[in-house]
Formats: C-alpha cells, sequence, structure tokens
C-alpha cells in the first residue's frame, strides 16, 4: 500500500477537521455553530464591503511592530543575561514576574496608565512576550562554545565580526525558536488589545460579531486571520529555523 506524502497527509486531516465541523453543524442545528458555507458567505461579504483586508491589515502592522521589538530588546537581554552572571543575577527576578503576570493584567494596567493608545497597545504586546524570549536567547548564550570564542580572541577578529561568525550562528537556532514560539503566541495577544482598547483590527471587528451574535461573521474574521499568520508559519518561520539549523548538520 503507498503512503500518502507529507503535504497530502496534511491535505486529508485538513479535509476530515472541515468535513467534521461540517457534520456538527448539520447535526446541530443551530446558529451558534454555523457550517462553512455560512461562514464562507460571510468571509465573501465582509471582502465585498472592504471591511476584512483593512483590518487584518491592522492587525499585522500591530504583531509585526511588537514582534520587533520583543525580538530586539529580547535578544539583548537574553545574551547579556547568558553571558554575564552579574546581569543575569540582577535581572533574574524581574523575569521571573514577568513571566508570570498574565497578558491579561499587563494590558490593562497599560490602558490605564498610558491610555488606550496605539503604543501602549503595542507596547503591551511587546512586554506580555518579552520574558519568553528573554528565557530562550539566554539558555543560547550559555550553550555558545567556549572553544570558538578561544579561536576568535586568538584571531583578533573585531567585535563585529565576532558577533556575525562565532555567536549569531550558533543562537541562530535559539533565535528561530524564540520567533516561532513568539509569533504563535504574540498574534493572539493582538486580538486581546484590539478588542479591550482599539478601534479597529481583527479583535475590534470580532467584538462587534460577538456584541451582534454574528458568529459567522466572528468566525470569518478569526479564520481569515489564522489563514494568514499560518501562512506566515509555513512559508516564512519554518524555513528560516530550517536555514539556522542547517549549520549543524553540515557540522556534523
Amino acid at each position: 500500500m503507498r503512503r500518502l506524502s507529507l503535504p497530502a497527509l496534511r491535505l486529508v486531516s485538513a479535509l476530515l477537521l472541515v468535513a467534521l465541523w461540517w457534520a456538527a453543524a448539520a447535526m446541530a442545528d443551530d446558529r451558534a455553530l454555523p457550517g462553512p458555507p455560512a461562514v464562507l458567505a460571510a468571509l465573501r461579504s465582509e471582502l465585498a464591503a472592504g471591511a476584512l483586508l483593512p483590518a487584518l491589515l491592522a492587525t499585522l502592522a500591530r504583531v509585526a511592530a511588537a514582534f520587533v521589538l520583543a525580538m530586539g530588546l529580547g535578544s539583548a537581554l537574553g545574551y547579556a543575561m547568558g553571558r554575564n552572571g552579574i546581569a543575569d543575577a540582577a535581572l533574574d527576578p524581574w523575569v521571573l514576574l514577568l513571566l508570570n503576570i498574565p497578558a491579561l493584567v499587563i494590558i490593562l494596567l497599560a490602558y490605564i496608565w498610558f491610555g488606550q493608545t496605539e503604543a501602549a497597545a503595542i507596547g503591551a504586546v511587546a512586554l506580555a512576550k518579552l520574558p519568553n524570549v528573554v528565557v530562550v536567547v539566554r539558555e543560547g548564550a550559555r550553550a555558545l562554545d567556549p572553544a570558538l570564542d578561544e579561536v576568535a580572541t586568538a584571531y583578533r577578529l573585531t567585535p563585529w565580526m565576532r558577533l556575525r561568525e562565532v555567536v549569531l550562528p550558533q543562537l541562530g537556532p535559539f533565535l528561530a525558536a524564540a520567533a516561532r514560539s513568539g509569533l504563535a503566541i504574540l498574534w493572539k495577544i493582538v486580538l486581546v488589545v484590539e478588542l479591550l482598547g482599539r478601534p479597529s483590527g481583527v479583535g475590534f471587528e470580532m467584538n462587534m460579531r460577538f456584541q451582534l451574535f454574528d458568529v459567522p461573521g466572528l468566525l470569518a474574521y478569526s479564520l481569515a486571520f489564522a489563514a494568514v499568520m499560518l501562512a506566515i508559519e509555513g512559508f516564512v518561520m519554518q524555513p528560516v529555523e530550517r536555514r539556522a539549523r542547517a549549520w549543524r548538520g553540515a557540522a556534523a
């Protein structure tokens, strides 16, 4: 019996999920559980009205801004903590505190302290994701090969060359893992931020549909944005992670 390829297996699994959803909606016969045709009709309606694409772009812009901020600051802090014991001891309580504060609390406090502004929304999302990036990159910095540091010192590499040729190749898999896991969590937090206090975006539109009990519209927005994020995961994040890990296989 011929085995299915991985892409074919994924397609069959996705079709099975849709079939189960369709069957459950038909058996329930309830407006709270619309079937795929109703959701597709709502999706077409939102596209025709010109509301879906602006909402997607607004949310993607917030995700991108918070992602860059969290990855940039978190990578720098994680590297410093992994390489310097004093920095690690001084900053570790802060990281642990942020790790254990729910993202919802950070969002609400940001809105209370700084108002329902774009900067407060993006800053709250970045701060909620920051400690996870710090922890992953710190472990990567601790795992750096001391022998390669000695080689860099022997060849008198400049700080920039040391970073590019010695540090980043070793940190690459950790940075890719932090980015991939961070993006999966980040966009969900952005939807909460928009639902609570932004006048645009997918989260705002979902809140409006919730108030109107428009379940097909709510599912249409959520599935549309989930599809966009799955595409980014499949076509951007996974190839980046494979490339970041490729040097280990070549070295082996």
